[in-house]
């Protein structure tokens, strides 16, 4: 295992996208477990999915917090260098984490300009700040610039690799969609970065997270919403699909044990690292929505009669998607004694009670 080289507590701790998914439960373990953290989110908050939602992620990060003013957020762009900018020299940042993305693999194809601006103009401007953090006039006795940053990258730059489980030291030179590629692109500029100005950074490749109040446009969130309206479910590649399903505590704990080691230069002089964080237990489709409609029926947001055989449709493969995700996590488990351990059964009550209790 590594050692740690980065204590979390009393840290200035920039998280983009925290009112995302992954980012809001990340601000409320880092406030639970470690002191006198100060923690300044970004966020545009964008119409994607229900902002609803959102709104109420960032509730629960401020019933957390309290009085105490350790926790802020600006509504805006990371395409926005200016604000960026702005938020780094007011900031200063001591560890990075950027999550803020436009995500999904369907999407890509109808709105690709979202993914440009966010995934790669963003990204830009993110390790451009994190770059000159480290210039004179930016340092001072109490701040050397950004001892770390961690950033999201994808299991979808896989693409149509045929070896599973899919490994870090796989080549990733086969993206079947744009968001892929994006993800891809964000690991070639943290690399190039890295060797060029030192920012040590770490790209973490999700495996579909799921779980409580998750992102609307996932399968097992859709499939709720049209099940519960009464309509059909289409299960892609007629249900010859498998997913490494990873539940979002999991990768919280992962990114968490991650920001607290800033890797150290490789044999090319570059302080870079990626690690997989997914189940490493891929689940056929019809069985996980059989898992899924179980669940809903046993907390109340299905009835019990419900016949879901006849509410689902098995359909081809759509396009940028592909057969099978399998997250090879050796590398998490060396480094840091982690991986992934939550039952996809497990986490998918944790998502229906949450379901019912939400809209029902």
């Amino acid at each position: 295992m590594l050692d740690k080289n980065i204590d979390l507590n009393g840290k200035r701790i920039l998280i983009t996208g925290a009112a995302g998914f992954i980012g809001s439960n990340l601000c409320k373990e880092l406030f639970r477990s470690y002191e006198e953290v100060h923690i300044y989110g970004i966020d545009n908050m964008n119409d994607y999915y229900d902002p609803r939602i959102k709104n109420d992620r960032l509730r629960e990060i401020y019933e957390l917090v309290g009085d105490d003013a350790t926790f802020d957020i600006v509504r805006g762009s990371i395409a926005d260098k200016e604000l960026v900018n702005s938020v780094f020299e007011e900031f200063k940042p001591e560890v990075v984490v950027n999550l803020a993305a436009q995500a999904g693999v369907r999407y890509s194809i109808e709105n690709p300009d979202a993914y440009i601006e966010s995934n790669i103009i963003g990204f830009y401007n993110i390790l451009e700040a994190c770059r000159h953090s480290y210039d004179a006039e930016n340092t001072d006795d109490n701040y050397a610039g950004v001892q770390h940053l961690v950033y999201a990258s994808s299991s979808s730059v896989y693409g149509s690799n045929k070896k599973i489980p899919y490994s870090v030291e796989d080549k990733v030179d086969n993206p079947v969609s744009l968001y892929a590629a994006t993800k891809k692109s964000n690991e070639l500029l943290a690399h190039s970065y890295s060797k060029l100005y030192g920012i040590p950074s770490t790209g973490l490749r999700f495996f579909t997270v799921y779980g409580p109040a998750g992102r609307p446009d996932m399968a097992y969130f859709g499939f709720t919403n049209k099940l519960v309206n009464g309509e059909k479910i289409k299960i892609f590649n007629y249900g010859n699909c498998k997913r490494d399903f990873t539940y979002v505590d999991d990768i919280v704990k992962g990114v968490v044990s991650v920001m607290q080691v800033a890797p150290f230069e490789n044999e090319n002089g570059v302080k870079y690292k990626v690690y997989n964080i997914g189940n490493n237990d891929p689940v056929n489709l019809l069985d996980f929505v059989d898992i899924l409609q179980q669940e809903l029926i046993s907390a109340g947001v299905l009835p019990q009669d419900y016949d879901f055989d006849s509410h689902k449709e098995l359909v081809p493969m759509q396009p940028g998607d592909v057969e099978i995700t399998y997250a090879d996590v050796s590398a998490l488990w060396e480094d840091f004694g982690f991986k992934p351990s939550t039952p996809l059964r497990e986490g998918l009550r944790s998502f229906a009670k949450w379901y019912k209790e939400y809209y029902c």
